[in-house]
């Protein structure tokens, strides 16, 4: 293989293993990941639809076998973009806390420090959760939260069955909307850090863009929340 080939894989390589090329990394991922949660909200709201079975119709829509392909090329997209967010990440925190072993001790910023100390470990209750709301609403792998079809087709789930049951669990209920919080404030930190890593960052833009990702993340945890409140409080049945 000539040098001319090799080359620009070289670039790349040396690019990604500098702190600047894991925060684009993680920043292009994070921008994939942020699409996916905006986009699953908004699915999950249309269980408040008039029509009881438009969340179920929404559901049909996408596991119809016409869709099986795009489906499934999102998923490993999204598998993907979970690995190597999560590889970038790490290997950045190895690399600050080699550099910088002693934090600092002066925090100027409480809720940015706040969030930035506990995007660790709020990512690993997420990433918890993501199993567990796979194997209950998508597999019905946990015994008493069966997951239901509707007459019985499995391209065709009973989600809003499903949901109404699982969410009548009062401790299903509680760890969704616990990580919906942490998945909050791991939003909060990601997206203004992203237009840092991206070079897009600005003194005269990042109050806004530190107040723009707080609305954000807010409007996106009490979209989430709003389902299992609901059905808790009666108003889903």
């Amino acid at each position: 293989m000539s040098t001319l080939a090799i080359s620009p894989v070289r670039r790349a390589v040396r690019f990604y293993d500098a702190p600047i090329g894991k925060k684009v990394m993680m920043a292009v991922t994070g921008i994939i990941l942020f699409g996916y949660v905006l986009g699953h909200m908004l699915g999950n709201l249309q269980i408040f639809s008039s029509n009881p079975q438009q969340i179920n119709n929404y559901a049909a829509f996408l596991h119809s076998p016409a869709n099986v392909g795009p489906l499934w090329a999102i998923r490993l997209i999204l598998l993907a973009a979970v690995i190597l967010h999560i590889t970038a990440a790490v290997q950045l925190w190895a690399m600050n806390n080699a550099a910088r072993p002693i934090g600092y001790v002066k925090k100027t910023d409480v809720p940015s420090a706040y969030a930035a100390r506990t995007m660790r470990w709020s990512g690993v209750i997420v990433g918890a959760f993501i199993i567990f709301h796979v194997l209950h609403l998508t597999s019905g792998a946990i015994p008493g939260l069966d997951t239901k079809d509707v007459g019985g087709n499995p391209n065709m789930p009973d989600v809003r069955t499903n949901v109404i049951t699982g969410f009548s669990h009062p401790l299903v209920a509680a760890f969704y909307i616990l990580a919906m919080v942490l998945l909050c404030m791991h939003l909060y930190h990601g997206l203004y850090s992203l237009f840092q890593s991206l070079g897009l960052a600005h003194p005269r833009y990042t109050p806004k863009i530190k107040a723009g990702a707080a609305v954000f993340a807010i409007l996106v945890c009490i979209g989430f929340i709003s389902v299992p409140v609901a059905v808790l409080a009666g108003f889903l049945q």
